[in-house]
């Protein structure tokens, strides 16, 4: 699978350019692959060239890709789509981060599972940035108000904030979105909540990740970008 290998390489160099206009090294950017509908042998060819973490949209895909990995080499799962509470028990042992706390219910559902576990579960609040009716998420006044409820749950962390901008032809369309998302993110930094370390910034996808890094991003997540399209084939 040579075109992953070039893929991979065209990234890190976008990155590495990005990290620098923003003053940070290519080491803070963590690269998560976004696997939806991708094979499990492609994942482990990403596996074999250095990409560590990938993201599934949907439990049942994730559950099953699960199961095709051993301790020898294994990658370490995000949950980067839309999360249903009554799904959440299937998936809270399995995955590192959740990208897609959008409310309360949500939120307590994973604080209750998690504590059945005795772990900490560290989740990301997603934010609507562009105020899409197409997308999930909360607004930042909303994600403020989910953040002070959820200064009490022992077994649940916010350890940051992600965003789906919206599509774009020319991804400087979205730096405005990114701007306010990093803006965002450092107003609850000030804040210092009890149960809140924001940390983790994810934002921007294969159109417009290095654009993203330039605003503050420290976790992007790219599909197309690495795998190709989405039948697995070089694009």
């Amino acid at each position: 699978m040579d075109y992953l290998k070039l893929n991979l390489m065209e990234i890190q160099e976008n990155i590495a350019n990005a990290a620098q206009k923003s003053g940070r090294s290519p080491e803070d950017i963590t690269l998560v692959g976004v696997s939806k509908t991708i094979p499990s042998q492609q994942i482990r060819a990403a596996l074999e060239l250095g990409v560590l973490q990938f993201g599934e949209n949907r439990v049942q895909e994730l559950l099953h890709k699960y199961e095709d990995f051993d301790i020898n080499l294994t990658p370490t799962w995000h949950m980067i789509g839309h999360l249903q509470t009554n799904k959440v028990k299937f998936i809270i042992d399995k995955v590192s981060l959740i990208h897609s706390v959008d409310s309360i219910r949500l939120a307590e559902e994973i604080n209750k599972r998690a504590k059945q576990h005795n772990f900490v579960m560290n989740v990301l609040i997603e934010i609507n940035i562009a105020k899409e009716d197409t997308k999930h998420g909360v607004s930042p006044i909303e994600a403020m108000h989910l953040l002070e409820q959820m200064q009490d749950m022992s077994n649940i962390r916010a350890k940051g904030l992600m965003c789906v901008a919206p599509y774009v032809e020319q991804s400087e369309q979205n730096r405005l979105y990114f701007e306010k998302m990093y803006k965002l993110f450092v107003d609850i930094q000030c804040r210092k909540m009890h149960n809140v370390d924001m940390h983790f910034l994810s934002m921007g996808m294969t159109g417009d990740y290095p654009v993203a890094i330039e605003e503050g991003a420290n976790i992007i997540r790219v599909g197309t970008g690495l795998f190709g399209n989405r039948s697995g084939k070089e694009v």
